[in-house]
């Protein structure tokens, strides 16, 4: 496949279909809209984590250190931003709501060749493209990394078990020191406090386990939650309405 870096006009395209994907860790001089139709994706960087729902897209700032994973059949596709010559793009990393327009455009524009000159339909339409991306809101689905040691080893310790649900003193012990001094370092590094990035951390997982077709009571039961019904209310707390609901609105 082509290295979509050295294509010769400003945005070029791909479409990719996977049965599954563990990526590994690489990063592009271009920026990148990543869209899913189906499926959940999850984007980790070297800050954070992002999980795109179906419906929902991933930008990825150009230069960012980023993988994919996603563990059931998918297509992607990705357009790619020469951020030097195109202006009006997301200025971080962040997972984006994608409308109906913005959805067929996406798909229109990820299979146009990579020759494509001012002037013509190729530019007129990646020009609208662009427009509607400029106008997107960005989707609460990210959950940041720290790069302190200390606060990073209790991050890890959660990633591989979200269900945890001990409280701050007992991880203070994971990072060597205080729980006062963790709940501070916890803010400063990630601009969460614990409880919340726990809540997020676990937000995020249930997406990834719904994505994959697990019940509300399964992943609810797998993160910590007493019931379904509690999980269910964190959820809609969280992104305004129930599993079942947002998934059939993204699906």
């Amino acid at each position: 496949m082509a290295n979509p870096d050295h294509g010769p006009a400003p945005i070029v395209g791909i479409r990719e279909d996977f049965a599954e994907l563990r990526g590994a860790f690489h990063r592009h001089a271009r920026g990148q809209l990543v869209y899913a139709a189906e499926g959940v994706i999850t984007v980790t960087t070297e800050v954070g984590l992002f999980v795109v729902p179906p419906q929902r897209a991933v930008w990825v700032r150009g230069g960012d250190r980023h993988k994919v994973d996603g563990a059931k059949r998918f297509q992607l596709a990705t357009l790619y931003f020469d951020e030097r010559r195109v202006r009006g793009l997301p200025a971080s990393t962040s997972v984006l709501a994608v409308g109906p327009l913005l959805r067929e455009l996406v798909h229109a524009a990820v299979d146009l060749p990579w020759t494509w000159r001012k002037g013509g339909r190729e530019a007129r339409l990646f020009a609208v493209v662009v427009d509607e991306l400029s106008k997107v809101d960005a989707a609460p689905l990210h959950l940041p990394l720290p790069k302190d040691a200390r606060v990073r080893r209790v991050c890890e310790a959660l990633l591989k078990e979200p269900a945890d649900d001990r409280g701050l003193e007992a991880f203070a012990s994971i990072a060597k020191t205080s729980a006062r001094h963790l709940a501070r370092m916890f803010v400063a590094e990630t601009g969460l406090s614990f409880g919340a990035w726990r809540q997020q951390l676990r937000l995020l997982r249930s997406l990834e386990m719904l994505g994959r077709g697990a019940s509300a009571l399964e992943v609810a039961l797998d993160l910590g939650y007493g019931s379904g019904s509690s999980f269910g209310v964190m959820f809609k707390k969280a992104l305004g309405t129930s599993p079942a609901r947002y998934f059939h609105a993204t699906g």
